[in-house]
């Protein structure tokens, strides 16, 4: 699948600080494309990704890979803060949550694969690396949600997707921190079920319960072991 991305600037972005390293993914959470780029294109909104994906595959840049566009807020991962900083940002367009959590069209997500490999292909990012906005924003954000697939994306070679079996091993919930999720020492109830929730609509598509469950942390002993394993491997 060819690149055609079309350039709709945006100024709602300053200089980098931080060395380029990230590579984060979000849905619109918007009732349209068309709402969404024009949200991003004014300058109140003070937000804006390097690129927005539309439902028929359209590509639209923002923001120049160079710049720091505005499309974390506050977030962490692996230890590290300023992730607009350290990122490249993609959104995908869908409603999200608020509006019914849609299925991601197969054209969308083809061209999101695309823009990921080309993205990959200029910049030394890890697939530890490789984000939703809700793995570094736990119980802040929720895109791109359960209904993205994430192990479609590894299939490709974007990111990673430990496969579930001859795993017997469990995990515990600390050991999110070692997969990169923040998390505190000694977590309240209200951290554990959001940390947990991030890290099942990432791992757990069929089980978002924010419940750390026997499975969830037999679930959270593979992807730590994956990351371990593999996860610095350039993508």
């Amino acid at each position: 699948m060819s690149l055609d991305i079309l350039q709709t600037p945006s100024v709602n972005f300053d200089e980098r600080r931080q060395e380029l390293s990230m590579l984060v993914l979000h849905y619109t959470g918007m009732e349209t494309g068309r709402a969404a780029l024009e949200r991003m294109c004014d300058p109140d909104a003070k937000v804006a990704a390097h690129y927005m994906v539309e439902e028929d595959g359209q590509i639209y840049q923002l923001v120049d890979e160079n710049k720091r566009a505005w499309h974390a807020g506050v977030a962490s991962w692996q230890g590290l803060e300023d992730i607009n900083s350290r990122s490249i940002g993609i959104e995908i367009v869908n409603g999200g949550h608020d509006y019914g959590m849609p299925d991601f069209p197969e054209v969308q997500i083809d061209a999101v694969i695309t823009l990921c490999k080309d993205v990959l292909s200029r910049h030394d990012i890890f697939q530890s690396s490789i984000v939703g906005h809700s793995d570094i924003a736990p119980g802040r954000k929720d895109d791109p949600g359960e209904k993205f697939p994430w192990s479609r994306l590894c299939e490709e070679g974007v990111g990673l997707w430990p496969l579930r079996e001859n795993a017997l091993a469990v995990g515990s919930v600390q050991q999110l921190a070692e997969i990169g999720y923040e998390i505190t020492a000694e977590p309240s109830r209200s951290e554990v079920y959001a940390v947990v929730k991030a890290f099942q609509q990432r791992w757990m598509q069929d089980n978002v319960t924010g419940d750390a469950c026997l499975e969830t942390l037999c679930r959270i002993a593979q992807v730590a072991a994956a990351y371990k394993e593999n996860g610095k491997a350039l993508a």
